[in-house]
């Protein structure tokens, strides 16, 4: 496999993809990896055995304790643990019908009890605290409670959980925490689950594992209504960890360390970076930070201490890592002195951020670090497709992994992406009429998005994210609009300022935008700023004035109404996660925006325009 080598940038051993590429003459195009996949385990746990065997000191998972000191957990300790748990699951008699939930974020006890659940054969999920401590209705807990029907409830904070449990529990779940038990509810401590001392039952319940095991549920982010439930099998998890591997080949010649906040009720966390550190035998330590003002801080501290030799975030979390990579030389050092990768998802990284990084790592090292992108979702493990190769802007998704088929089904003008293989879900628990109408005829998963050939005389270079398939729209001329494109640049043009962007225009004359807020940015524009309100800053001229010229210059490159968006409102509110405006992982909904914000879109279209439009170029 090839060490990638690029002046100025430093080595680093990547696998090698290569396609086949077949063309109907329907017009469809069949993409397959050239690679074979190779052999996988059966099962998560393997990995856990060979590592508690072959180096059964090393540290597996570490978090920050309650005194804010790391707490760690060897491969060895972990599987010790995780015996006790499996026994504590299998007494309670849970499994598919009746699994368990977690509600809390990531810790050293989510990670013990998903391989104890793992090893016992019971099926767990992941869900996002947001439901439970975000959302004041639950009405997403509560839709994802009726299809689970769990037998098991954890809450590492069970007090901070007691209104969500209020509105979720019933008699027949067992109730356990961590720490400080919710008042009234009767409760095991996660201590009472290590002291089990486990039976023949856990060895004759993990030997009963295949690769058809459903290993564990992960709820889509409900961009397009309530959350799903995505069956996640081992196959699925362990295909995909091999198909990681083969790609980011490096991680096979030393183990990865890895300092990490996603969340792991997603699948980019708690599949992707999880299965890394446990297959093959590296340390993950859990980053109790976030992309937020407050969190940063965390995140700064413990990147500090620990020196990771890849490193994933999502685009806002790079962006405000980037400032403090530039002041803080400490930090700088540290962080770039053994990086091999960067890697970004959720969003395209903005070029000034990819900029940033570039410069601070030159700065640090003298050497740029490799930022790529992977694509894929819940429903494929999530690695699907990736560049193995460096490149010079966001949006480059790379070639198939191993053992993956891509079909491209021409839509209109876009190629609409759908995806076979070993690592794609078998479908929605408990809802057979969503798992029918995502799979085609030839069994492969309608991912919903659209994908290019970065050259389409020269497959070897990739495909290039285009979009969802269904998000594009016509205006009243006929003429077309590339919703992902055009909601790109003004985000673009915009930047730092603006957040996200909804594009209003269907059957209108011309596009409109309805821009939220970074507040973080916004409140540092202006010195005056620094504590002002969603509203304030909305209303404010200089970030009016500056929004405005954005968007002017966007405007003066158009090329005609299908890119030119005409006028624009910033919203005075974030976006609200009970109207289903944005989901857990931050994602807007663009329907439901318009929906409950009806009034604004129709400001767009008004004649005169009311004084909050920002009228562009009319």
């Amino acid at each position: 496999m090839p060490i990638v080598s690029v002046a100025g940038m430093r080595p680093v051993h990547m696998g090698e993809l290569a396609v086949d590429v077949e063309r109907r003459a329907d017009g469809v195009v069949v993409v397959r990896s050239r690679q074979p996949l190779g052999d996988y385990p059966r099962s998560m746990i393997d990995c856990l055995d060979h590592w508690a065997d072959a180096a059964p000191d090393r540290t597996f998972l570490a978090d920050r304790g309650p005194d804010g000191q790391w707490r760690r957990c060897s491969f060895a300790q972990a599987r010790e643990k995780a015996r006790a748990i499996a026994q504590y699951v299998l007494d309670l008699g849970l499994g598919a019908e009746r699994p368990v939930a977690i509600l809390s974020g990531n810790s050293l006890e989510h990670g013990l009890l998903a391989l104890g659940c793992m090893m016992a054969g019971v099926p767990f999920a992941p869900i996002s605290p947001a439901y439970s401590l975000v959302s004041s209705d639950h009405a997403k807990l509560r839709h994802v409670f009726s299809l689970l029907n769990p037998g098991m409830v954890f809450a590492a904070d069970g007090g901070a959980f007691a209104k969500a449990l209020a509105a979720v529990a019933t008699p027949q779940m067992k109730l356990v925490v961590a720490r400080d038990p919710v008042v009234g509810m009767a409760a095991d401590s996660f201590d009472d689950m290590l002291a089990t001392k486990p039976t023949d039952a856990v060895d004759d319940a993990n030997a009963a594992v295949d690769g058809d095991t459903v290993a564990k549920f992960l709820f889509t982010s409900g961009s397009t209504g309530m959350p799903k439930a995505v069956i996640n099998t081992q196959r699925m998890m362990c295909s995909n960890q091999m198909m990681i591997a083969s790609a980011l080949a490096f991680l096979r010649d030393e183990p990865p360390v890895m300092v990490d906040w996603l969340p792991w009720n997603h699948t980019a966390g708690g599949n992707h970076n999880f299965g890394i550190a446990l297959y093959n035998g590296g340390t993950l330590h859990i980053d109790d930070g976030a992309p937020t003002p407050a969190g940063i801080a965390k995140t700064v501290r413990n990147l500090e201490e620990v020196a990771p030799t890849l490193y994933f975030n999502v685009p806002k979390g790079y962006e405000m890592l980037s400032e403090h990579l530039a002041a803080n030389a400490t930090l700088r050092d540290n962080f770039f002195s053994r990086v091999k990768l960067l890697q970004y998802a959720g969003a395209g990284l903005a070029q000034h951020v990819w900029d940033a990084l570039e410069r601070l790592a030159r700065e640090a090292v003298g050497e740029k670090i490799m930022i790529i992108t992977g694509y894929g979702s819940t429903e494929t493990a999530p690695f699907a497709c990736t560049t193995t190769w460096a490149v010079e802007r966001p949006g480059e998704v790379g070639l198939p992994a191993p053992g993956l088929e891509l079909k491209l089904v021409p839509d209109g003008r876009k190629l609409e992406a759908r995806l076979r293989g070993p690592n794609i879900t078998p479908g929605y628990w408990r809802q057979p009429d969503k798992t029918t109408e995502s799979f085609d005829e030839e069994g492969f998963y309608r991912i919903g998005d659209a994908l290019k050939f970065v050259d389409e005389n020269d497959p070897a270079r990739g495909f290039l994210f285009d979009g969802r398939v269904s998000e594009d729209f016509k205006l009243s001329t006929g003429t077309w609009v590339n919703m992902a494109a055009v909601r790109a640049g003004v985000v673009r043009a915009c930047a730092p300022l603006v957040r996200d962007a909804v594009l209003t225009g269907l059957d209108r004359n011309h596009i409109g935008a309805l821009l939220f807020l970074d507040v973080d940015a916004a409140r540092k524009a202006d010195a005056s700023l620094h504590a002002a309100g969603e509203a304030e800053l909305a209303a404010h001229p200089a970030i009016r004035q500056s929004i405005a010229q954005g968007l002017a210059r966007l405007a003066a490159q158009a090329t005609g109404s299908s890119n030119r968006v005409a006028g624009a409102i910033i919203l005075d509110s974030p976006p609200a996660i009970d109207a289903h405006e944005i989901t857990d992982k931050g994602s807007i909904n663009q329907r439901a925006v318009m929906e409950a914000r009806a009034g604004l879109v129709e400001d767009l279209y008004a004649e005169p325009l009311p004084p909050h439009v920002i009228a562009i170029n009319r």
